[in-house]
């Protein structure tokens, strides 16, 4: 392909993906953000985000190291809780659901938006009662329905084939990407809307990864996903939306949000354009 052939593909995935943008607009986002700003024992540490997250599409949210991508995901489903001296102001919603109001059920919020780390961490039981356990602790005592949202949690991940014959060992013998595989599959096990992936490749090698990278494609469809990634050829390659986060005075803040292919080929804040040439974090 020529390089003007090259100009014009960009253009025009770039123009296709601003019409499927606008065609999203149409719907409420599943999980929205508002002004969201969060500080630790009074550090601030994210300033006025104000992101949609899209029922049914990927968002990539990337930048340097630091900028608050990951206290980001953890605000979303009150993580941030666990951690003691958070103060988060502005507004969250997921669907419904007044993510800062007091009153909310924070075990029923984090089945609904589940999480998964960098590092896989599998519980140290076996690959059966990874699954089980987790199910069992919101009330599934139905030996046949666990069984069977076992097995189908495993095979949207695609390792009921490779571990179906062996559910009784250790999780923890299992592979590097396995065991991200069945982190996932823990958390589809208990029917979430949304998924929030933090960097979930970086712990894997380049074969593992793939697998992950093509699992996460694959949930497009039935879930909300947001994935933190520092590696830009993966946003690209997988989301429908990119959210650049940059550090201002120390503070974690949002530079840009759009469409993929538009952002990546016509970005709009030269601090984007920087990055994305690797110029700049």
């Amino acid at each position: 392909m020529s390089g003007l052939e090259s100009v014009i593909s960009l253009n025009r995935s770039a123009l296709e993906a601003d019409a499927a943008a606008r065609a999203d607009e149409e719907s409420p986002p599943f999980i929205e953000t508002r002004g969201l700003s969060l500080a630790y024992h009074g550090t601030p540490v994210l300033r006025d985000i104000s992101l949609p997250l899209r029922r049914g599409r990927i968002t990539a949210l990337v930048g340097p190291s630091g900028a608050g991508k990951s206290s980001f995901l953890n605000c979303i489903n009150r993580l941030t809780d666990l951690a003691g001296g958070a103060r988060l102001s502005g507004a969250i919603r997921v669907g419904d659901c007044d993510v800062l109001d007091p009153r909310t059920d924070l075990i029923a919020l984090r089945r609904r938006v589940g999480m998964i780390f960098q590092k896989p961490n599998p519980f140290p039981l076996s690959i059966w009662n990874n699954l089980a356990f987790p199910l069992r602790e919101h009330g599934l005592r139905d030996k046949a329905e666990l069984a069977a949202r076992i097995e189908r949690s495993l095979r949207d991940v695609g390792l009921w084939s490779e571990v179906h014959a062996r559910l009784r060992t250790p999780a923890q013998a299992l592979s590097g990407g396995q065991q991200q595989r069945l982190c996932i599959a823990r958390a589809l096990a208990l029917q979430p809307e949304a998924l929030l992936l933090d960097e979930p490749c970086s712990a894997l090698d380049p074969i593992a990864s793939g697998v992950v990278e093509d699992l996460i494609v694959s949930l497009r469809e039935r879930y909300t996903l947001l994935v933190v990634t520092h590696n830009l050829a993966q946003a690209r390659r997988i989301a429908d939306y990119t959210a650049l986060f940059w550090l201002r005075d120390g503070v974690g803040v949002l530079v840009e949000y759009g469409a993929t292919a538009a952002l990546f080929a016509a970005p709009r804040q030269a601090i984007t354009t920087a990055y994305l040439n690797g110029l700049r974090g």
